[in-house]
C-alpha cells in the first residue's frame, strides 16, 4: 500500500456541492474536517463540488461560503470549483486510457437496472461488464457513451481512522465504475482523486456515506500515481424515519445561532463539552486542542438532534 501523501504540511478539505444551503448534517462533516485539520496544524481548504453542473443552485455556493464563516470555518487559500477544473479531468482520463484502463460504454440506464445487481452493503449497482470487451453489436450504433474504468481483480484495503479496516473486491462489490458520463461531464469518482492529488490533501475528513467510493478512489490514485491520504469517516446524520439527512430528504437549513449548531455537531461527534467555548471564536480557540477521534461514534449513521433534521 502506497504511503499517505507526504508534501511536508498537512492539509484537510471540506468539499460540499452547492445544491442548496448547508444542513445540520454538512455542519457536522465541515466541523470534523476543521477540527482534525487545525488539531494537526495542517492548511484546511474548500472545494465547491460543482463537477455535476446541471445539479448546480444558483447562490448556494456563496450561502455555503457565508455559512461556515459565520460557524467560524474559513479556508486557507482560495476556493477551488470543479466547474473550472475540466481541462484536468480530460488529462487524466487520457492517461487512464493511455495505459489501457478504461473502455466506451453504450449502455442505458434502463438496460443497467436490468442487467446489474445491487450490492447490499452500498446499495448500488454492480455493473455486469456489457461493454468490457467492445461494445456489443445491438449498441454499436449509439453515439451518447460513457468511459469506465477496468477494476480487475483488484481488492482494495485501508485503515478508517474511525471505522477501522475496511476491504473491497471491486469486481463484485461495484464494477467497473464509470468516470466520465455519456453526457460528456466527468464523474465525482475521478473529480474527486484529481482534485486532492493536485491540492495535495493528506488527510480526508467525510461522512461515512462516501466510505464505499474510498476504494474506487485508492484504485484511480493508483492508476494516476497520486498519493493516498489517511481516510476518517464520521457518522452520517439522519432523520427520525432513518433517511439520511439531505436537501432530497427536506434538511432544513442552519439557523443563526452558530455556536449551538457548533456545539450540536461537536457533541454528535462524541466530543468533550467545552465549558469555555461561550462564542464562535471561543470555540474554535479550545476545540483543536480537545479533537480526540477516537471519541467519534463507530457508525455509519446517528439521528440528528432534534430541531436540527
Amino acid at each position: 500500500m502506497t504511503a499517505p501523501a507526504a508534501h511536508g504540511r498537512r492539509c484537510g478539505r471540506f468539499a460540499p456541492s452547492p445544491t442548496g444551503p448547508l444542513h445540520f448534517g454538512s455542519l457536522v462533516a465541515a466541523v470534523a474536517s476543521h477540527a482534525d485539520a487545525r488539531a494537526r496544524h495542517a492548511q484546511w481548504r474548500v472545494r465547491i463540488e460543482d463537477v455535476d453542473v446541471p445539479r448546480t443552485v444558483a447562490g448556494a455556493e456563496e450561502d455555503i461560503v457565508a455559512t461556515l464563516a459565520r460557524h467560524g470555518m474559513v479556508a486557507d487559500g482560495s476556493i477551488v470549483r470543479q466547474s473550472a477544473r475540466t481541462a484536468h479531468y480530460e488529462r487524466a482520463v487520457a492517461a487512464l486510457a493511455a495505459r489501457g484502463a478504461t473502455y466506451e460504454c453504450a449502455c442505458t440506464r434502463a438496460e443497467l437496472a436490468l442487467a446489474s445487481a445491487v450490492d447490499p452493503a452500498s446499495g448500488e449497482r454492480v455493473y455486469p461488464g456489457t461493454c468490457r470487451d467492445g461494445v456489443p453489436a445491438g449498441h454499436a450504433a449509439r453515439t451518447a457513451r460513457a468511459t469506465r474504468v477496468r477494476v480487475g481483480t483488484a481488492t482494495i484495503a485501508f485503515e478508517d481512522r474511525v471505522q477501522g479496516h475496511v476491504e473491497q473486491a471491486l469486481a463484485t462489490d461495484a464494477g467497473d465504475f464509470v468516470v466520465r458520463r455519456s453526457d460528456g461531464l466527468y464523474a465525482y469518482q475521478l473529480a474527486v482523486v484529481v482534485d486532492d492529488g493536485a491540492e495535495r490533501v493528506t488527510d480526508i475528513v467525510r461522512g461515512a456515506d462516501l466510505i464505499a467510493s474510498t476504494p474506487r478512489q485508492i484504485h484511480l490514485q493508483r492508476l494516476l500515481g497520486l498519493p493516498e491520504p489517511t481516510y476518517l469517516h464520521v457518522p452520517v446524520a439522519i432523520t427520525a424515519s432513518g433517511e439520511k439527512l439531505s436537501k432530497q430528504t427536506g434538511a432544513s437549513a442552519l439557523g443563526r445561532d452558530a455556536l449551538a449548531s457548533l456545539a450540536a455537531a461537536w457533541a454528535f461527534l462524541g466530543q468533550p463539552a467545552l465549558p469555555a467555548a461561550d462564542s464562535v471564536d471561543a470555540f474554535w480557540a479550545v476545540a483543536p486542542g480537545a479533537w480526540d477521534p477516537t471519541r467519534i461514534p463507530r457508525t455509519y449513521a446517528a439521528p440528528a438532534p432534534r430541531g436540527l433534521a
